[in-house]
C-alpha cells in the first residue's frame, strides 16, 4: 500500500501518464529575484499550464499566489532548499521547509538542491537524507536537483562526474534526479545508463539557441524529461515554447483530450 501511494503521486507528475516529465522551476525568485512582475504572475502560470507543462516548482510561500483553478491538472512541486546570489558562498543551500508543510500546501512532490563539490556539500547531503526519510514516511516523491558545483569541480559537464552525481541522488533516496546535461550531449547516454532512477536534464547555456532541439537531444540520449525554468519564463511566448518542449518530451502524447502538438487557447492574456 505504501508503494502504491507514492506511485500514485509519481504518476500525477506526468500529465500524459507516460513516465516522461517537463517541469518548469520557478524558484529563482529566492536565489536571483523576481521571475516576472507581479501583474504577470497568474498569466505566466496559465501559459505554462496551457502549454502542457507537467509540473511547476515553487517555494512554499509562492504557493499561496497560485490559483488552484489556473493550475488545473498541472502538478505542484514545493522546493525545500534556498540560497541567494548575494551569499558569501553562492553554492550553499539550506532547508527552508519540510515535507509535512509541503503536503499541507497541496504539493504532489518536493525537491531538494545539492551542490556536489561545494564547501557545504556535507550539510547538503545530510539535508537530502533527512528529506528522503520524511518522504518515505509520508509517501511523497522526492526530486533531487544535484549538480557538480564548487571549487573542486574542474568540469561540471563531465559524464563520469555526472554519473557519480546522479547515483548520489539515487543512493540517498530520491525518486527522480535533475542534473546538468553532459557535454557533448551524446555522452548523456552514459550518465543515463549508470543511473537506476529517472534523470531530468536541466536547462542551461547549451539550450539557448534552440531549446526544443535541446529537449529532443536530451530525450534521444535517454533522459526522462527536462526541468527548464529561466529559458521558459524569460521567453516572450512561454506558452508556445512550453508546447514545443512538451511535444519533444512526450512525443505528441495526449493529456486530458488535448494534443500537445497544437496551440492551446488561454484566457490569461499571456502568450
Amino acid at each position: 500500500m505504501t508503494h502504491t501511494r507514492k506511485a500514485l503521486r509519481l504518476r500525477r507528475l506526468s500529465r500524459p501518464r507516460d513516465g516522461k516529465y517537463l517541469f518548469v522551476p520557478l524558484d529563482h525568485s529566492v536565489s536571483d529575484g523576481p521571475v516576472v512582475p507581479n501583474q504577470r504572475w497568474e498569466g505566466l502560470i496559465g501559459a505554462l499550464v496551457a502549454g502542457g507543462a507537467d509540473a511547476i516548482v515553487v517555494h512554499k510561500g509562492r504557493v499561496r499566489l497560485i490559483d488552484p483553478v489556473v493550475l488545473g491538472d498541472c502538478a505542484l512541486v514545493v522546493h525545500l532548499s534556498a540560497g541567494t546570489a548575494h551569499a558569501a558562498d553562492t553554492n550553499a543551500k539550506v532547508l527552508v521547509g519540510d515535507v509535512e508543510e509541503a503536503l499541507r500546501l497541496g504539493a504532489d512532490a518536493v525537491s531538494v538542491h545539492v551542490n556536489i563539490g561545494s564547501d557545504t556539500e556535507e550539510r547538503q547531503l545530510a539535508d537530502l537524507g533527512t528529506v528522503a526519510a520524511s518522504c518515505d514516511r509520508w509517501n511523497v516523491p522526492l526530486i533531487a536537483m544535484v549538480y557538480a558545483r564548487g571549487p573542486r569541480v574542474a568540469d561540471p559537464y563531465d559524464p563520469v562526474l555526472l554519473s557519480h552525481v546522479v547515483n548520489i541522488a539515487a543512493d540517498l533516496g530520491a525518486d527522480i534526479v535533475k542534473t546538468s546535461m553532459a557535454l557533448p550531449i551524446g555522452r548523456m547516454a552514459d550518465v543515463i545508463a549508470n543511473c537506476p532512477i529517472p534523470v531530468l536534464a536541466a536547462g542551461g547555456p547549451v539550450d539557448a539557441a534552440d531549446p526544443v532541439g535541446y529537449a529532443a537531444a536530451a530525450m534521444r540520449a535517454g533522459c526522462a524529461g527536462l526541468a527548464i525554468g529561466r529559458r521558459v519564463f524569460t521567453d516572450p511566448a512561454p506558452r508556445s515554447l512550453v508546447a514545443g518542449l512538451v511535444s519533444a518530451v512526450h512525443q505528441g502524447a495526449v493529456h486530458r483530450g488535448v494534443h500537445t502538438d497544437h496551440p492551446i487557447t488561454t484566457t490569461t492574456g499571456a502568450a
